[in-house]
């Protein structure tokens, strides 16, 4: 078997289940399989995914065991001769895994392959290629200076070697991932993608960035940045300096510090009310089930050739049974630069019942069911 992927998921059963559409198009021609490993979800994902997806083996934890030990779970258990570790609210485009499977074989010495990720909006993610973060950089992240945090040599279209990826979407050789004993059960959650990286090329391997496939992240779903979002963080941030540098006393007193004064100063968060002029549905035809459960006037447009530019606040509708999910994933990434303050996007999947969409990270997405 050439390809594992392994999806980790907590409760987020509707966009588990648009992910799972996107895999299952991505997959056609590729010997693979997928394990989803539920760490003890109460919002019916184990019943969605064995009713949906039959072939999709489900392992059921009966408690959280959090990010590190659950994909450790679904990778014992896995067959192929590559392993992909993918976050449940993410969205591949059909070509993506043949793509980074090909890249992935040119590449000697390969330790693990990222690519381009985009949020909810079509933005860029620049945690998608990072630095090692040495206690400079994280303390100027601290601030909010990321200069020596992300790793900006190499565009978001480019490919190149690159120290730490994200472990939304992390593609290696199960030969490597056990050789570095996978990820580090001390991580609950953050940091367990950046020592992960960082043990691959310590073990002599090179990590790449690739950036000609490129993959949605509705981030806010599985890591929402909430008010404990910065004590979270960096308190992984010691544990990664304590695992692979020497004590720095100055570095633990500047965290220890730096999290109560994030954590005093912290600015609210907001929840803002999203102001739509106008919903577009893009299909091939009206579909009276969106423009009933929305309750609103439904502009229609024929595919996404017919939009034009739009100049007012939008929330486009993209119907995934006549559109690819590549198609989807390249006009909002395109498109991001003259209409991202303008435009937020949900999906219809393949076959499903309901449109989802997230635009930010620090707020959960919308799920409209029919």
């Amino acid at each position: 078997m050439q390809l594992s992927i392994v999806i980790l998921n907590y409760n987020v059963r509707y966009f588990l289940e648009l992910c799972l559409k996107s895999v299952e198009a991505a997959i056609h021609d590729i010997d693979a399989e997928v394990i989803v490993v539920d760490n003890d979800s109460k919002d019916g994902s184990c019943t969605m995914v064995r009713s949906l997806f039959p072939n999709v083996k489900v392992i059921a934890n009966t408690c959280n065991y959090g990010f590190s030990k659950g994909n450790n779970i679904g990778v014992l258990q896995a067959k192929g001769e590559y392993l992909c570790i993918l976050n449940p609210d993410t969205v591949v485009s059909e070509d993506t895994f043949s793509k980074v499977l090909e890249f992935a074989k040119t590449k000697k010495n390969v330790g693990i392959v990222g690519c381009e990720l985009i949020d909810g909006r079509g933005a860029f993610l620049p945690e998608s290629k990072r630095k090692i973060p040495f206690v400079k950089g994280a303390l100027k992240k601290l601030i909010g200076q990321t200069d020596e945090y992300y790793e900006n040599s190499i565009s978001a279209k480019e490919s190149g070697e690159v120290a730490i990826l994200v472990g939304a979407f992390m593609f290696l050789k199960k030969s490597v991932y056990n050789e570095i004993k996978g990820f580090d059960e001390d991580y609950f959650m953050y940091g367990e993608d950046i020592d992960i990286s960082y043990k691959a090329l310590k073990a002599g391997y090179s990590n790449y960035y690739f950036g000609e496939t490129t993959v949605l992240h509705f981030k806010g779903e599985s890591t929402l940045r909430d008010k404990n979002y910065a004590q979270r963080f960096y308190g992984a941030m010691q544990i990664f300096y304590k695992k692979h540098f020497k004590k720095n006393v100055l570095f633990d007193c500047f965290v220890w510090a730096g999290i109560k004064l994030v954590y005093v100063f912290r600015k609210p968060v907001e929840q803002k009310t999203k102001q739509v002029s106008q919903y577009v549905y893009v299909s091939d035809k009206m579909d009276e089930e969106v423009k009933y459960v929305l309750n609103t006037d439904l502009v229609f447009k024929l595919g996404l050739k017919d939009l034009g530019v739009l100049k007012k606040e939008t929330e486009l509708i993209f119907n995934a049974n006549v559109l690819k999910y590549k198609e989807i994933i390249e006009f909002m990434n395109t498109n991001y630069a003259n209409m991202g303050k303008l435009v937020t996007y949900k999906i219809r999947p393949k076959g499903s019942n309901f449109i989802i969409g997230s635009d930010n990270a620090i707020s959960r997405g919308e799920v409209v069911v029919f």
